[in-house]
């Protein structure tokens, strides 16, 4: 962001037939500060950014205008092309659904329990979340001190910080996605 920031700062104070001075002036924000957002050298504060605005009588919309979109990710990942996966030795496999997860604000899994399986009791460092939603079979997951039998269809919502575990004690396949929110591994 901070790249096509700066030239659409200059490219509003152009259209303002102001000076880098003058926009400093007026705007309170000091001249050595603007130059450098100007040339891409940092991005600025928010509260920087509001005063640029209200000096070149612009919108912080308009200032971020074209912005949003070349932020944007979009990522089609095929089943055939999913490349990472991790099988653990109590009959469980993990899936990441998507490319490069840990550049990513969630990490979408599928996890697979065969008959009798159980993944490896864990807990995340504190503020990571995990949902779960179960797609076939079906899935107890031990959180803290309780359990929750999940049948497709169902969900669970919990603080990835608590001791946790997935066991499928039946003797179907179990298939769930699991989102994990920062991701973590």
């Amino acid at each position: 962001m901070a790249l096509k920031l700066g030239n659409r700062i200059h490219e509003l104070r152009k259209l303002k037939n102001m000076t880098l001075e003058e926009l400093s002036e007026k705007s309170g924000v000091a001249l050595a500060t603007l130059s450098r957002m100007e040339n891409n050298k940092m991005p600025g504060t928010l509260n920087s950014h509001q005063k640029i605005c209200k000096a070149l009588g612009a919108s912080l919309a308009e200032l971020y205008r074209e912005l949003e979109d070349e932020t944007k990710t979009v990522e089609n990942v095929p089943q055939n092309e999913r490349t990472e996966h991790f099988i653990s030795a109590n009959n469980t496999k993990y899936e990441l659904l998507v490319l490069k997860s840990l550049d990513k604000k969630i990490m979408p899994l599928m996890i697979k329990i065969g008959p009798g399986g159980t993944t490896q009791e864990e807990r995340n460092k504190q503020g990571v979340e995990k949902f779960v939603y179960l797609i076939k079979g079906h899935l107890e997951i031990s959180v803290g001190e309780k359990t929750y039998a999940l049948s497709p269809g169902d969900s669970l919502y919990f603080e990835a910080s608590l001791l946790h575990k997935f066991s499928n004690n039946s003797k179907l396949d179990t298939e769930a996605i699991c989102i994990v929110s920062p991701p973590a591994l």
